[in-house]
């Protein structure tokens, strides 16, 4: 199959899940990724760019080493998707609340050294984002058009409020970092699809 049929395929499989589906704000940071608003007025994400910005950071995540890389969410739906990448990659992950001093006081016993930090929220994740700019480790993050980037080195513009959404972002992530290394051929289906990156919702939640 070629890379063209293959990533409109991908693109198929994945403009369902509101990956692209912004906010009614944007900032002049995410204008660039912008392509219109919706009738609804939210603006969306160019999906082309969120997908060669995918992998952009699957190239420099794997330079650097998945077993080098802390994944971190407060956001309560990230922490399916989180959960998997970190089981299929060997990342570490910290999800909640991120404990001032994780990246920058090393005589705290929950101090860590990574050398890259990836990120679903720049607006939830700021104690991350502050702590991996002090301590010059490089942060790649998931952005909507809302966000405020200035500190990331990498953004993954996308929505990363919606359930589906980030469970694909992850997911596309996993994919590609595989495909990178060999381990997976761009048309071959990987162990785990969307679904089993998504976070569920329980029924209290529901209601």
């Amino acid at each position: 199959m070629s890379e063209q049929t293959e990533s409109t395929d991908i693109k198929k499989k994945i403009l369902s899940t509101g990956i692209r589906v912004g906010t009614p704000v944007k900032t002049k940071f995410m204008t660039p990724f912008i392509t219109k608003a919706s009738p609804e007025g939210l603006y969306m994400l160019d999906i082309d760019i969120t997908l060669e910005k995918i992998k952009i950071a699957a190239k420099f995540i794997n330079r650097l080493g998945t077993d080098k890389l802390i994944v971190c969410s407060a956001r309560q739906y990230a922490n399916t998707p989180i959960e998997k990448f970190c089981e299929m990659l060997g990342s570490k992950k910290l999800l909640g609340r991120f404990m001032p001093g994780t990246l920058t006081n090393p005589s705290l016993p929950y101090y860590i050294e990574p050398k890259l930090v990836l990120i679903s929220d720049p607006q939830v994740d700021v104690q991350a984002i502050t702590e991996a700019t002090n301590a010059g480790i490089p942060v790649i993050g998931i952005s909507n058009t809302d966000n405020i980037t200035s500190k990331l080195d990498v953004i993954i513009p996308a929505n990363n409020r919606g359930r589906k959404a980030l469970a694909t972002v992850y997911w596309l992530l996993v994919r590609q970092i595989l495909i990178e290394r060999g381990e997976l051929k761009e048309d071959e289906p990987m162990k785990y699809e969307i679904d089993d990156f998504e976070t569920k919702i329980t029924e209290e939640e529901i209601e």
